[in-house]
């Protein structure tokens, strides 16, 4: 039986695990529109190697960063290794029942920033898929690259040489150490700190 997530604290390890072990991400949600939060992560991963799907059934037609939309997680016509969920809240659970219908379910589930639903998860879960929530991919792969150090951000990493300046498709180590001991939650680092004090 394998160890339960915690999906309030993310252990680096497990989320290093999956930016290492991933290479195709359909993103659903994903807008063209250059000033979203999504097209922002979209073209990132898609910069840093990643084989990038774009699912938008309003956007078929188009493209983002020169790659088609499909409209369905079954319109992309081959397994894919992470869907990265860029809706609210409400729409989280008809997506996950969409991947576990597909012919090879995907291996990840990630919810972005925001979005969490746990029975959705659970369901996930139970099938054997991996999942993150509340969490973005690109952030959590410049914080572990220390790339995301590059933009003025602390990285909360510890290395004794300066991350390499990314270069276009160019994947990057995520095997610095953390600062804070290996999780990925301010709001559980805050609370510990509370406790402390009383």
């Amino acid at each position: 039986m394998s160890k339960r997530v915690n999906h309030d604290q993310y252990d680096d390890n497990y989320i290093r695990g999956i930016l290492n072990g991933v290479k195709s991400i359909a993103m659903v949600g994903a807008s063209p529109v250059n000033v979203r939060p999504s097209y922002f992560a979209f073209k990132y991963l898609a910069q840093r190697g990643y084989d990038m799907i774009p699912v938008n059934p309003g956007h078929v037609g188009k493209d983002l960063i020169g790659k088609p939309f499909v409209g369905s997680l079954a319109d992309i016509g081959r397994p894919v290794d992470m869907i990265d969920i860029f809706r609210n809240s409400s729409h989280i659970l008809p997506v996950v029942e969409e991947a576990l219908k597909l012919p090879v379910p995907p291996k990840v589930i990630w919810m972005q920033l925001g979005a969490r639903d746990d029975a959705a998860a659970a369901k996930a879960e139970a099938a054997g898929i991996k999942v993150v929530m509340n969490r973005c991919p690109k952030i959590e792969y410049g914080r572990l690259s220390s790339e995301i150090a590059w933009m003025g951000v602390n990285s909360r990493t510890l290395s004794s040489k300066r991350a390499p300046i990314p270069t276009q498709g160019m994947r990057l180590s995520l095997n610095r150490v953390s600062v804070s001991g290996g999780a990925t939650s301010a709001s559980d680092r805050a609370a510990k700190d509370k406790t402390e004090l009383t």
